[in-house]
């Protein structure tokens, strides 16, 4: 017998129809002689139409409070889909987040899962019940409800597969798998059969939708296998493994991008020994995150040029925080939200050479400019401007023979 945990994301159990859909999924499984836990999202839209209710209230809502109700979207969802196995006469049952329970660390809508209790769902299972657990919540050591960050239930998910021992990791979707690049831009986008957890977490990093970044390290620790696969069809999906299944004979798997990024230069700072650390520090004690850093030394080497990004909505955060730094000297700081972020991801650029020069000449050849570069061993991001990402991602995909 398989223990199996099942999630089901947003559009999975968008409405009642598809949560019956859900429903008939399970009775399959369970019918094949599996243990079945199921983690579920909220409703397609909930999450957002609950922040929405609390910015009606106040534009800084209490984060306690805003745990309390953002956690009710995927409690919903847990109570409908028990209720819909009960009429197709399957044993099963909610359990919240405290009645498990759920136990996490960190601050209110950014904890993290450190435990849970199993016995009793483990009791439940073996009683021939589905325990239905709602993702993306679990409740501190002082007895508050909390939340693990926006796309959290995936990390509940492979958290409750490796404390409960499951044999699978299934993640249900609304696509069929992982692609090339996003399917609904490029329909020339092929599914990806098998890809590593490092191919994985660097695309899903980088603006890939289909799985949180999180979950997928936290798999690639405690080597949990995943696959991620789609509700609505009977296709296999892609399996996500460990470095053993990387395929090395193809340079680029992936093309990811995003456009929720934003450049900052700081112009004309003093260049001297700890002025990086003293831009830095301040935005990190700030918990605002810093990807690209470029620095352009001048002429008379007295003066430095820098430039990074951070997310777009963290930008006026950013330059505020910068203009109350009294530990620099600069001449201007200047921003571009208009840019995005452009990937491309794969094992075997260790082994391939030439890729680099291959993605910017083909980036070149469409009079595209590149404004920031980041590397790492299987992945090169660049920055460009917004109105161009469709364009070098259509580009990228045919250059690396992905169509």
């Amino acid at each position: 017998m398989v223990k199996k945990v099942l999630k089901f994301g947003g559009t999975s159990v968008g409405t009642t129809e598809r949560i019956q859909h859900v429903a008939s999924i399970i009775k399959k499984e369970k019918s094949s002689g599996n243990k079945i836990i199921a983690i579920v999202s909220a409703m397609a839209g909930r999450t957002n139409e609950l922040i929405g209710l609390s910015g009606a209230i106040s534009n800084e809502f209490n984060k306690r409070e805003l745990d309390v109700l953002l956690s009710s979207g995927e409690q919903e969802t847990s109570a409908l889909l028990s209720g819909a196995l009960i009429q197709l006469n399957i044993k099963a049952k909610s359990w919240l987040n405290w009645q498990i329970p759920i136990l996490t660390d960190g601050d209110h809508t950014n904890s993290r899962i450190i435990n849970m209790h199993v016995e009793k769902i483990n009791k439940y299972l073996d009683n021939d019940g589905v325990a239905i657990i709602p993702g993306f919540q679990g409740i501190s050591k002082s007895g508050d409800i909390t939340t693990i960050g926006r796309g959290g239930s995936d990390a509940t998910a492979v958290a409750v597969a490796k404390i409960f021992n499951a044999d699978t990791c299934e993640i249900y979707t609304d696509v069929d798998g992982v692609f090339s690049t996003d399917p609904n831009k490029i329909p020339v986008a092929k599914k990806i059969d098998r890809i590593s957890y490092d191919e994985m977490l660097e695309l899903s990093s980088l603006g890939a939708k289909v799985m949180q970044s999180s979950a997928v390290q936290m798999a690639m620790m405690y080597d949990i296998p995943l696959e991620v696969r789609s509700t609505f069809t009977e296709r296999k999906g892609t399996k996500i493994f460990n470095q053993e299944n990387i395929d090395y004979t193809k340079s680029v798997t992936g093309v990811a991008y995003s456009k929720d990024d934003a450049k900052v230069t700081i112009i004309g700072v003093e260049d001297k020994p700890g002025v990086a650390a003293n831009i830095f520090e301040p935005l990190s004690k700030a918990q605002i995150n810093v990807d690209m850093v470029i620095q352009n030394i001048s002429s008379d080497q007295k003066t430095t040029d820098i430039t990074f990004t951070v997310k777009r909505d963290e930008v006026s955060k950013t330059k505020q925080i910068l203009k109350e730094n009294t530990k620099i000297n600069y001449k201007d700081i200047i921003q571009n939200d208009r840019v995005a972020k452009v990937s491309i991801v794969g094992a075997g650029m260790v082994t391939t050479p030439g890729v680099t020069y291959k993605m910017f000449r083909a980036l070149s050849d469409e009079n595209i400019n590149i404004l920031a570069i980041s590397t790492s061993e299987i992945k090169l991001s660049v920055i460009i401007d917004e109105n161009n990402t469709l364009q070098a991602i259509k580009k990228l995909h045919t250059i690396f023979d992905l169509d």
